[in-house]
């Protein structure tokens, strides 16, 4: 696999793991003790950690990546597996 492709797929990974990450983080500004600015939206995170989100999806990017990379090398994520053309 060339490096290129790794880092586009890489990317991918990276990509997709905010739809696992952001579920998970923050209070509602509702929920929380300060009242509300008008305008805000009640469901919307009252503190939001960026650097926080961003390092929590590297992780699982990584990992995500590095258990694809391992299929890939010990040929078990061979497209011509899933095509059935083996």
């Amino acid at each position: 696999m060339k490096w290129t492709s790794a880092l586009a797929i890489y990317l991918l990974f990276w990509a997709f793991s905010a739809f696992f990450v952001l579920p998970f983080h923050g209070r509602r500004a509702e929920d929380d003790a300060t009242p509300l600015v008008r305008g805000q939206e009640p469901g919307a995170p009252a503190s939001f950690r960026p650097a926080r989100i961003l390092l929590q999806m590297t992780i699982l990017a990584t990992i995500g990546f590095v258990v694809y990379y391992v299929a890939y090398v010990n040929g078990w994520a061979d497209p011509d597996v899933f095509t059935g053309r083996v």
